[in-house]
């Protein structure tokens, strides 16, 4: 015999491979293995039997409304806890129990109504042995409809508000049944209990279920031998309403349904722990992003600082041409014609009168300029590190949940303590000293290198000592020839023009290549220095990147999963 239409089918071919679908992609994003089960429960049950769970506490009646359900007094009533394990009542043709599993139980029973549905019956939710509730937890997402019985007498206890509250969560068709009606004295104490129940179930689930008050134990006498008790029972509209449920077209959608409903539950969940991981996200790349800009802003105001510093150094050059100018003037004239005729005299003043201290000045200002760099380069990895450590001790151990995030949690936290101690690390091994004669001696070769001469043990001051002597000495000897010629009077004047040019020439060469030579350690210092913490940040940084990609991925297939449900239980409500 075929139940379902082939519109139904096919429904049914889609909506169980959307399911395990979404059971693999669960396990990419690391779900625990109990949401798993559960998803994969859900899966099984469409093939299984329309599912009724009956859930309450222990004195609510539940036993003794099944056997009302059932027309027999089948299942042990009591005032304490009767139930301690999951019970599966199923149609048998003759009545047998077998154990499935440590705590659920089948047992096969020749009644009518088990032919068409299986009836759960669980602990209390206020069972003194707390696994019972756990059990039950665990059981409610595979059911297709819930008849949560409270007593007349206890309405809404607070257990009870509690466990409706997680069938809530769990998208479950819920039926509220009060139990023990035979108590009242009044159709008034009645109409308060149910108003009482109403207002609280809708302000729980945020609408109002179907209520039935009903009384389990008249109803049972009246299939039993007291059909007059019937009618006060309130039993029949009860059933009505379950047979009802189990026509064709509802059982079909319930049994459609309800997989969706555990399906949307765990979408929901990952996607809130998604979303948090995302949270955690941005403010990672917040962090790493503070970083390079505060690495950015230090190379900048390096920079600057840079160019003052070697600003000083070019006035040193730039005073030394003006004492240049006035050493020429005052030598290359008439008067002293015979001096000129002394190479080494004029040699030697032009060394104490226009070089005077200016290697040494420089010597210092390099030296200045290294101490400088050193000590910038060291406060800005403490600064790094410090920051470092203020958001590893912030964002370390917050919580983000279960499942996805625990994957996620420990790497992340893993590579925050790598970063924190490599950036530690950079910080503890950075030695000034060494750092010091390191950049000194770039320096030096950087100079020499451009001004093309040997340096080997002499210092900064030493070569530019060196260059501007020779320097001199060319100057000089350009009229050691011509100054004793007749024409000494028109000749002296070109050669002092020619000596200022010489020397302008010359000491705008050196001034240029000097300056060229440091920025150019200079720069290569600033980028050793940004790319050790950015050597040390990496990994991290890495990290962030590809769970930013991985969340993005997660996000669009937890939509994508949203709308499908939408989709689908859109169809299976308009059957």
């Amino acid at each position: 015999m075929k139940i379902l239409a082939p519109e139904q089918d096919a429904i049914l071919l889609r909506e169980r491979g959307f399911l395990n679908d979404l059971r693999v992609k669960l396990v990419d994003f690391n779900a625990t293995r109990e949401d798993l089960d559960t998803l994969g429960q859900s899966i099984h049950q469409l093939d299984d039997l329309f599912l009724l769970v009956i859930v309450g506490e222990f004195n609510s009646g539940k036993s003794a409304f099944i056997n009302a359900l059932l027309g027999q007094k089948l299942l042990k009533e009591g005032v304490t806890p009767t139930t301690t394990q999951i019970n599966i009542l199923r149609f048998g043709d003759k009545s047998e129990q077998s154990r499935i599993e440590e705590n659920h139980q089948v047992i096969f029973l020749p009644i009518e109504l088990l032919s068409e549905i299986s009836i759960v019956d669980t602990p209390g939710t206020n069972a003194v042995i707390r696994e019972h509730e756990e059990i039950t937890t665990h059981f409610v997402p595979r059911a297709d409809l819930v008849l949560f019985i409270t007593s007349a007498d206890r309405p809404f206890t607070e257990s009870e508000r509690h466990f409706l509250q997680c069938i809530r969560d769990w998208g479950k068709k819920v039926v509220l049944v009060v139990n023990k009606i035979d108590l009242f004295q009044s159709e008034d104490e009645l109409t308060q209990v149910a108003t009482f129940v109403r207002e609280n179930a809708f302000s729980l689930l945020g609408m109002t279920p179907d209520i039935f008050p009903v009384s389990a134990r008249q109803a049972l006498r009246a299939k039993t031998g007291e059909p007059q008790l019937w009618q006060t029972s309130r039993f029949e509209d009860l059933e009505t309403y379950i047979q009802n449920a189990l026509d064709q077209a509802s059982q079909v959608r319930l049994k459609f349904s309800s997989p969706l409903g555990v399906a949307a539950h765990l979408v929901d969940k990952y996607s809130a722990a998604n979303e948090v991981q995302r949270q955690l996200l941005e403010e990672d790349r917040s962090m790493l992003q503070n970083v390079e800009t505060q690495q950015a802003i230090y190379k900048e105001d390096m920079q600057r600082n840079f160019a003052f510093r070697m600003a000083d150094i070019e006035n040193i050059f730039f005073e030394m041409e003006k004492r240049g100018d006035d050493f020429f003037e005052d030598v290359f004239r008439l008067a002293r014609v015979l001096d000129l005729l002394s190479k080494d005299r004029i040699q030697h003043q032009f060394e104490t009168q226009v070089v005077a201290d200016v290697p040494q000045r420089v010597d210092r200002k390099i030296n200045e300029l290294i101490d400088w760099l050193v000590d910038s380069d060291l406060r800005q990895l403490k600064a790094i590190n410090d920051y470092l450590a203020e958001r590893q001790r912030e964002y370390k151990n917050r919580i983000i949940g279960e499942g996805a995030g625990d994957r996620f949690t420990y790497d992340r936290n893993r590579l925050l303590d790598a970063l924190g101690r490599e950036a530690n690390r950079v910080v503890e091994t950075y030695d000034k000293r060494v750092e010091s004669a390191k950049m000194a001696l770039g320096a030096q070769n950087a100079v020499a290198v451009s001004a093309a001469v040997e340096v080997g043990a002499l210092g900064l001051g030493a070569l530019i000592t060196t260059l501007a002597t020779t320097m001199a000495a060319d100057v000089t000897g350009i009229v050691a020839a011509s100054l004793v010629a007749a024409l000494g009077l028109f000749i002296i004047p070109a050669k002092r023009r020619q000596a200022k040019n010489e020397l302008h020439g010359k000491l705008a060469k050196l001034r240029s290549e000097l300056i060229q030579s440091l920025r150019a350690e200079f720069e290569k210092e600033i980028e050793r220095s940004l790319l050790r913490m950015a050597e040390a940040i990496g990994p991290y940084t890495r990290f962030v990147r590809a769970e930013t990609n991985r969340s993005d991925q997660v996000q669009h297939e937890l939509k994508s999963a949203n709308l499908e449900i939408a989709s689908l239980r859109s169809i299976i409500e308009n059957w």
